[in-house]
Order: C-alpha cells, then sequence, then structure tokens
C-alpha cells in the first residue's frame, strides 16, 4: 500500500526526533501495527529513535545505561522486545516460608535482570544507607543479541558455585507468581521460536493453543501429540513429590560449574564511583558473553544417546536419563528397605521405608501400607497425574521460569500462599500518591536513636515493612505489613501487621525523644493514633496494643507502643541503591535458592562466613520492647 492511499505522508514528513516524540505515546504493539500500513512506515517504524523512547518509557534503567545495553544487541528494536517480556518481574517477590522472610527483589542487571534474595540481618554501626546489605543471588535472565531471552538459576553445592540453564516461558502483564518448573520437548526444541514469536502479544491459555496449533500444522504427528500433551499435563498436576524429585533429578544433570569470571558481578556498583563503575561494565560485558557463548555452544550438555548427537537447547535432557536416574535411586533404597524390612517399628518408620514410600509415589506406584489397593487408588492418587503421564508428553526435558497469573485471596496485604508450589509471589509495590503518601517499601530497627547500636547492644535487627493502604469500615487505614525480619528466631510470622494506624484520626501522644541521632531538635510533622503487634510468635494472627505513628518533618516515620514506649523506627528504602553497593554471599542449593518451602522460625538464610552472629541481643531488645515473655 502507497503512502498516500495510507494517509500516512503527514507521518513521513515528520523528522525522526519529532516523529519519536508522537510515538512516544504509543504501546509498542501500536506502533508494531502501524509499522503495517505501508512500507515507508515499517522502514520509519524501524527507526532507533523511535525504539530507544519506547526503551525509555518502560522505566527499567536510565538513558544512559540504555546507550551501554545498547552495545549488545543488535537494535533497540530487540532491546525493547526484551525489557517488554521482563517488566512484569521487576519488583518484590516472597514466599511465607521461613518465617523470617524470603524476600527476592528483580532488578535490572547489565543487559538482564537479576533476582536477589536479601538476607535476614543486623545493621552494622553505619546503618542502612552507608551499612553494606547482605544478599544472594537467585536466578538472571539475559538478553541474547536479537533480544530473545536466557535463563539461569543460581545455587550451590558442596562449596562449588553453579549455574543452572533453562528457558524462561512467555511473562503475562498481570503475573503474579513465579514458579520453578519442568517441562518436557522435543530433541530439536521446536517450541522454542514459539516462546519469543509473540514478541509483543501475551495470548490467553486457550487462544494461545490455538496459535499453536496453527502455527506448527507442518509439525510431526509425534511433535504435534506433545503440544497437546504439553497442556493436558502441565507440571503442575504432577504431586508434590514427583515435582521436588524432578526439579533435584533435572538440576543435578544441566548444572554447570561456573569460574570466577561468570561468578563476577551481576550488575555495575553506582555511578559515583566513575572508575570502579567502568571496570565493573567490562568485567560485565566479558560475563555476559560468556554465558551467552556458553549457552549456544551447548557447554554442560548431556550426550546421553551414543548414537546421535543432542542438538538444540542444552537445558533439555534426555527423559531417559532421567527415569534411569530415578530408578536407580529407587533400587538404591529398595534395596535399604529389604535389609531393614525386618526391623521396621509400628509407631516410626525407618529411613528406608520413607524413601520408598517416596520413590515408589514418584514412580506412579501405589504406597498403600496394606497392599489392597491393586484394584483402586486412592483419592489423593486420583487427582494428579502419572509421572510415567508426564514424562511421555516428549523425548526430552528442560528446567523454565513460568510467570503465571492465578487468583490470590490476602489478608492486610499478604497473599495466601500455596506451602507446595515452588514459587515465590509478586508483592503489589504502589508508588506514594497525594493520598497515599506513606505507600512503599520501608526498612527500619527498633530503638532510639534509629538505626545505630550501641555499647551494650552491639547489633539492631534490620526489618522491611510495606505500607500499603486499606478501606475499611468506611476507615482508610495505613498498614505496615512485615516481609523481612533480621533476628536470629522470629518474634512474629512474616506477613504480620507490625502496625495498623487510622489515617483519619490524630493522637495527642507526645514524643518521647527531643533530639536525634545527631543532637538535633527532633521535629514531628503530625501524630496518627493506631495499634501495634504483640503478644508474640504462637499464632497466625498476634494480637496488638495501642499506639502512635510519628511523622517527621525529613520523612521518616516511628510508631511507638503507648505502654511499653518500644520504638520502631523506619525510613524509605531504595533496594536497587543499597544492594549496588551491598554485600553478596553464596546461594542456596539450587531449589532451596528460588524458593525456600520449609517452615523454619530460624535464620536458614545467614549462615554464612563474615556475617553478624549477635542475634541474641536484637531477639532480647524486641522482646523486651514490646514486653514479651
Amino acid at each position: 500500500m502507497s503512502s498516500e492511499s495510507c494517509g500516512s505522508s503527514l507521518l513521513l514528513a515528520l523528522s525522526d526526533d519529532v516523529f519519536s516524540i508522537i510515538t512516544g505515546s504509543l504501546s509498542p504493539k501500536d506502533i508494531c501495527n502501524l509499522g503495517l500500513c505501508c512500507r515507508n512506515l515499517y522502514a520509519l517504524m524501524d527507526c532507533e529513535k523511535v525504539w530507544l523512547t519506547q526503551c525509555e518509557l518502560f522505566g527499567i534503567v536510565p538513558l544512559q545505561d540504555l546507550i551501554e545495553w545498547r552495545k549488545a544487541v543488535s537494535s533497540y528494536k530487540a532491546l525493547c522486545r526484551f525489557l517488554f517480556s521482563v517488566q512484569p518481574l521487576m519488583g518484590i517477590w516472597v514466599h511465607q516460608n521461613p518465617e523470617l522472610g524470603n524476600v527476592v527483589y528483580v532488578m535490572p542487571g547489565f543487559v538482564s535482570v537479576v533476582g536477589c534474595r536479601i538476607i535476614p540481618q543486623e545493621l552494622g554501626p553505619l546503618g542502612i544507607e552507608d551499612g553494606p546489605i547482605l544478599w544472594a543471588p537467585v536466578f538472571e535472565i539475559i538478553c541474547d543479541f536479537d533480544g530473545s531471552r536466557a535463563f539461569f538459576l543460581h545455587g550451590r553445592e558442596k562449596g562449588c558455585n553453579y549455574m543452572y540453564p533453562g528457558v524462561a516461558k512467555p511473562v503475562g502483564r498481570s503475573c503474579n507468581v513465579l514458579l520453578l518448573e519442568i517441562e518436557p520437548g522435543q530433541h530439536k526444541n521446536w517450541g522454542k521460536s514459539l516462546l519469543h514469536s509473540q514478541s509483543f502479544v501475551q495470548y490467553p491459555s486457550k487462544e494461545l493453543s490455538k496459535n499453536i496449533c496453527r502455527s506448527n500444522s507442518g509439525l510431526s504427528r509425534s511433535q504435534s501429540m506433545f503440544a497437546q500433551g504439553e497442556m493436558l499435563v502441565p507440571f503442575s498436576r504432577l504431586g508434590f513429590s514427583d515435582r521436588r524429585k524432578l526439579l533435584e533429578v533435572v538440576t543435578s544433570q544441566i548444572r554447570v560449574k561456573v569460574t570466577d569470571v561468570v561468578i563476577g558481578p551481576l550488575f555495575p556498583r553506582l555511578r559515583d564511583d566513575d572508575e570502579n563503575f567502568q571496570k565493573d561494565m567490562v568485567l560485565l560485558s566479558e560475563r555476559r558473553s560468556m554465558l551467552i557463548q556458553m549457552r549456544k555452544l551447548g557447554e554442560g550438555h548431556l550426550n546421553l544417546k551414543a548414537s546421535s548427537q543432542l542438538q538444540g537447547d542444552h537445558t533439555q535432557l534426555l527423559l531417559s536419563e532421567i527415569r534411569k536416574s530415578v530408578d536407580r535411586i529407587s533400587d538404591f533404597h529398595n534395596t535399604i528397605n529389604e535389609d531393614d524390612g525386618h526391623r521396621q517399628s509400628h509407631r516410626r518408620r525407618s529411613l528406608g521405608r520413607y524413601f520408598k514410600d517416596s520413590l515408589n509415589q514418584i514412580l506412579g506406584k501405589s504406597n498403600s501400607i496394606s497392599g489392597n489397593s491393586k484394584n483402586g487408588s486412592s483419592s489423593s492418587e486420583n487427582k494428579h497425574a502419572s509421572l510415567q503421564e508426564f514424562l511421555g508428553s516428549g523425548d526430552t526435558i528442560g528446567l523454565t521460569l513460568h510467570a503465571s497469573t492465578v487468583k490470590l485471596s490476602s489478608y492486610r496485604a499478604w497473599p495466601n500462599m500455596h506451602d507446595s508450589r515452588f514459587a515465590i509471589y509478586k508483592l503489589p509495590l504502589r508508588n506514594p500518591t497525594a493520598d497515599q503518601e506513606y505507600a512503599g517499601l520501608w526498612g527500619g530497627t527498633f530503638g532510639w536513636p534509629p538505626g545505630k547500636p550501641t555499647k551494650d547492644k552491639p547489633g539492631k535487627a534490620l526489618f522491611f515493612l510495606l505500607l500499603s493502604y486499606e478501606e475499611s469500615q468506611g476507615q482508610q487505614l495505613l498498614i505496615a505489613t512485615k516481609i523481612l525480619e533480621g533476628t536470629h528466631y522470629v518474634l512474629h510470622p512474616n506477613g504480620s501487621a507490625m502496625f495498623i494506624v487510622n489515617i483519619d484520626e490524630p493522637s495527642t501522644d507526645p514524643f518521647p525523644w527531643d533530639t536525634d541521632v545527631d543532637s538535633l531538635t527532633v521535629n514531628i510533622k503530625h501524630v496518627l493514633k493506631g495499634e501495634g503487634i504483640a503478644n508474640g510468635y504462637g499464632f497466625r494472627y498476634p494480637g496488638s496494643k495501642p499506639g502512635s505513628l510519628f511523622v517527621f518533618q525529613d520523612g521518616h516515620l516511628a510508631f511507638i507502643w503507648k505502654e511499653s514506649k518500644a520504638v520502631l523506627t523506619l525510613q524509605r528504602l531504595n533496594l536497587q541503591e543499597l544492594l549496588r553497593k551491598g554485600e553478596r554471599v553464596p546461594a542456596l542449593p539450587p531449589i532451596a535458592n528460588f524458593s525456600y518451602l520449609t517452615k523454619s522460625y530460624s535464620n536458614v538464610f545467614a549462615e554464612f562466613p563474615n556475617t553478624s552472629t549477635t542475634w541474641a541481643s536484637a531477639r532480647e531488645e524486641q522482646s523486651d520492647a514490646l514486653g514479651e515473655n
């Protein structure tokens, strides 16, 4: 179609700068559709300035970083494709176990996004802003030259650092659950191109299945059956034991031991140190090139068939090898069971019997003690798909990162989570507005002056609180939800409301101190009446006691319990800045590193060298502060 017939002559007459400003009000999908009108518009839509503007609009990285990222990809359009696909992942993801916090923050890396776990910790003498925040890598998604995504899970096993390559599935715009899964495929990974074919358009599941059928009409019968099987037997339909064992076996097979260069920085330090920033950029560029090359050349790939070399993504693993791995483990534990079978007690299962039952469940066999289930199956077996059915869907199997959208209920801004999914859940992080000025992420400690240790208590536990607003019985409430607690043993459940304040009800309580840490006069902007958590741990929804929220002129907050005079001081956090100047610590083993599902009331994340060990003082401080026994 000519430019005259489609009415685009006026647009074509505009300069690139003016046109990029106009297209700034369009979405990437609209720009792609506009380029289909005629050849001239198609050429104009490929303009670098148009797609640079689109990249800026995502707000993931500033302009100066976009210019650096562009050097690693084919075009700003390719970079925009990547930013569009990962934007919904940015922000805070959590799991309720362990109770101290399981907080993963997804932030920009270098031509990538990185998931970083915030370690429960105490503050040093420098406080929140100047003290190094401890964090560990969880996963990263790297942008390839064409804008496609490469997923790597981080983990550490037996003192060695590994990376576990996989596939990042298409991300829905409203995703709220991030799942670590196993997915079957074919030798040539026919579905891989599909993952990136729809750059800016996300389909609902039914519509997506129709597109799969249409776009793969020329596939072989076995490949077509795989497409149907993938829909019929998703990873989530397997029993928990099956899912756990598959993740364990697959990660043990695809892991790649990494060198110091690959371990090296995941994102640059702050630009205020230009010399170190430039050094970081060189290291990051070299590291990214090595990861992309490793993925393309198939390093860490398993050649499991002597007759043919497996081609395609090196994250794939032949199902026959999975079955062999499971069978070998099963045979080993069955032998143990035969030797120890006669010594089993009625009151307690032996370790061998425990593994035998678990592995029989994995293999789809009945684990009924009575042995009378030959002609029937239990209700729990009926509701789960069998492992054989899942593994029979394809010839290969691989690790995937699946961003899903599910309907979640919540209590006081904390989502109700599934205990047996290898998943983390997104917390809606609201930007402050005129009528919700305190919304967002805050960090703080107990005690006054704020964040500073004393001689008798050298460490102060760091708390992360998510402040959000909720309408209840005609009242506007401000809820401070605990998402991280830096003690050794938890005092309150993860997701607890540390305090709830009525925005429309002022308080007349005086502030107990006249000066702050710098001996400057304390200036109070206003005071609000509320209730703070009490009664300690022991139930999911603790009680509360009256208190007041003090808002300072400098923007800091302090909640004071009226009876005990305990004070929790808070300040806004910029997690990206804190992590860029923070201290990296080793990761957990891969599956636990993604989502630590085991309920624990102690700090499972902080058993690293060079970390603080003054947890007892922090616990005593909080117990005394809240008047708990």
